[in-house]
């Protein structure tokens, strides 16, 4: 069996991850290859309902607080879903890692990039992807996409 390959796509909110996630998806399952795909945070239930936390409009979270629940959220994802499916030799494709959390609470939330690489470290248990694809667009463009995306919610 092959090994499997974890692959991660990063990028601001509306430069168009889950899209093109999806189709990588199609386009390498259509060409024979064994590709899960998931998100962050979620991805399996316990970091499902770690998501409903860190979403939900009326809850305040703090800063350290919210990066300890993102890296929870991302260490059941690893251990349940992600380590799992790379031993079996199929490849993950995944929306968000580890750079999502240096950039929003590292440099976002000001809490640096050392902490954020550190909780994360352990939370990976030093899981790295074998390829990061960064999607670039401009920021304006990225909230005027999510606005829109929120209204056809």
């Amino acid at each position: 069996m092959s090994p499997g390959r974890l692959i991660t796509i990063e990028g601001i909110d509306g430069a168009g991850k889950t899209t093109l996630a999806q189709g990588i998806h199609d386009e390498l399952r259509r060409r024979g290859v064994e590709l899960q795909l998931r998100r962050e945070p979620g991805g399996a239930a316990a970091a499902e309902r770690i998501r409903e936390v860190v979403k939900d409009p009326g809850l305040r979270i703090g800063a350290r607080a919210e990066a300890l629940l993102y890296a929870a959220a991302r260490a059941q994802l690893v251990e349940e879903e992600i380590e799992p499916l790379l031993e079996q030799g199929s490849w993950v494709l995944l929306d968000r890692f580890v750079d999502s959390s240096l950039a929003y609470q590292g440099g976002g939330r000001e809490l640096g990039l050392d902490s954020v690489r550190k909780i994360n470290q352990f939370a990976t248990g030093g899981l790295r992807p074998d390829r990061t694809l960064l999607l670039l667009l401009d920021p304006a463009a990225g909230r005027s996409r999510s606005r829109s995306r929120d209204k056809r919610a």
